[in-house]
């Protein structure tokens, strides 16, 4: 428009806020994520990683001997579905982590999705940092002599 005419400026046009769905249609995602963990969890809970030929070898470990952050990761959640929070424990502290946080997580997420609200997990350079520290002190500590506590 030309500045000269004289004629107000045209306003944009109002925008009407999007149309939610359904309640039970903004929980359907964490739904099945959580339908997937617990059939993840069942199987594991059925089918007993202490008895050899069901998993696979951690690659790490048949090659060099050595502890990866996730070894004893199956068997530490084969104890969690049997309610057995010290093996869990001992089998491998940070998968018990895990399993905490993602309860945590996917609790958050299913109430602000029933709410219609945003859902976003946005993590800095630091907590990214402080994560893959903990891991690796986790790892080193654990193939270490003294670290006998937290090895599978």
């Amino acid at each position: 428009m030309n500045a000269d005419s004289g004629a107000p400026p045209l306003a944009p046009p109002a925008q009407l806020p999007p149309e939610q769905p359904p309640p039970w249609r903004r929980v359907a995602t964490p739904a099945g994520v959580l339908a997937a963990v617990a059939g993840a969890f069942a199987y594991v809970g059925t089918v007993d990683p202490n008895q050899p030929g069901h998993y696979p070898v951690c690659p790490l470990y048949a090659l060099t001997g050595l502890y990866c952050p996730g070894c004893g990761g199956l068997r530490s959640a084969h104890a969690f579905a049997h309610g057995d929070l010290l093996g869990a424990l001992h089998d491998n502290a940070a998968g018990v982590a895990a399993y905490l946080a993602f309860a945590v997580l996917w609790t958050l997420w299913t109430v602000r999705a029933a709410r219609g609200l945003p859902v976003r997990l946005v993590l800095g350079r630091t907590p990214l940092w402080v994560l893959g520290s903990v891991l690796l002190v986790f790892t080193v500590v654990r193939n270490l002599p003294f670290g006998g506590a937290i090895r599978p």
